[in-house]
């Protein structure tokens, strides 16, 4: 499990095959779980200044490839006893979207993402989303697009810094939401829920 709080900017050192060497201040075991711009990646050989993950040909079909090529966000799994911030994020990328357009407001940034509108169901106003491994808050949703403000310091601090209009972004949506919809999705198909279950279910979480 991870936060969405990147730990460093680090450099990728190669991508050779399904094998991906990145070269980081992090130290790293074998094993460790790597969220890598927002994708858990676990880690296969370490050296003295880098580490290598496998990118098996599922996770690069899921993927914007083209960002393992130079810089890329990386934060290390929690564990126990870690402060928690951010949001609760699992390092599966469900989506990819398309930058559509960036308004800087002076003190702040609105970045505007085109998704497919499948995913959008999982897109909640004033809820968490995981854009490249960091953890943002969705301000509007529209049919296709939403709408995220990231602060100065967000921007100087991550490779958010470098986006423009058409960069591809990997997208983790909200957990929670994808479970209720998962959950209602199959109720709804065997039987129709009652109040009392749809209470149950909001409970549940």
């Amino acid at each position: 499990m991870f936060t969405g709080l990147i730990r460093e900017i680090a450099s990728v050192k190669s991508l050779i095959g399904s094998t991906l060497s990145i070269k980081a201040k992090l130290k790293t075991s074998l094993g460790d779980s790597i969220a890598i711009n927002g994708a858990c990646l676990t880690v296969t050989f370490v050296n003295s200044d880098s580490f290598s993950v496998e990118l098996s040909p599922e996770s690069q079909k899921h993927l914007v490839m083209d960002k393992y090529k130079n810089e890329v966000h990386i934060e290390p799994a929690m564990t126990m006893g870690d402060r928690f911030e951010g949001h609760i994020v699992q390092g599966h990328i469900d989506a990819i979207g398309i930058i559509s357009d960036i308004k800087n407001l002076g003190n702040s940034y609105d970045i505007f993402i085109k998704v497919d509108k499948k995913h959008i169901c999982f897109i909640v106003p004033k809820g968490s989303i995981t854009i490249d491994g960091v953890s943002l808050t969705v301000n509007d949703v529209n049919a296709d697009t939403f709408r995220l403000t990231i602060i100065p310091h967000t921007m100087k601090e991550t490779l958010f810094k470098n986006y423009k209009k058409g960069t591809q972004v990997n997208i983790e949506t909200d957990m929670f939401a994808r479970y209720v919809a998962h959950i209602i999705k199959h109720q709804m198909q065997s039987d129709s829920l009652s109040w009392g279950e749809v209470d149950a279910i909001n409970a549940s979480f």
